[in-house]
Order: structure tokens, then C-alpha cells, then sequence
């Protein structure tokens, strides 16, 4: 069976935790930063856990060996 190829911008967008998460990035974080509030831009480094099982089986089929590392 030849190799999957992974979709490069869901494997730097999307990070799989041990227990198998699967955590998002947020937007707008290197954009018009200046008007925002620095507690604002403190919620931007944080990552959140994808909500839907229909959207991480889509990111699980987009980037295949992104659970295995």
C-alpha cells in the first residue's frame, strides 16, 4: 500500500495530545494586535480542544501520521 500524503496546513494548524485530543490554534493572533487587549492576546497562545466528531475525523483523515508522533 503506498504512503499517504499529509495535508501540510492541517498538520501546522492541529496538534494530537497523548490522550488523543485533538487541539486547534486560534486566529487572529499576528494580526492588528495593537488594538487588542492584553488579555485578549493572552487567549491567543492558549490552544483549544476541536468540538465535533465529524471535524476530527476530517482532520484525522487530512494529516494520517499526525496521532502517531
Amino acid at each position: 500500500m503506498p504512503k499517504l500524503k499529509t495535508h501540510k496546513a492541517t498538520s501546522k494548524r492541529f496538534k494530537v495530545t497523548g490522550s488523543g485530543k485533538v487541539m486547534r490554534t486560534h486566529q487572529g493572533k499576528s494580526h492588528f494586535r495593537r488594538k487588542k487587549p492584553g488579555r485578549v492576546k493572552a487567549l491567543f497562545m492558549e490552544m483549544s480542544e476541536v468540538q465535533g466528531d465529524n471535524i476530527v475525523r476530517r482532520i484525522k483523515r487530512l494529516a494520517p501520521y499526525m496521532s502517531k508522533k
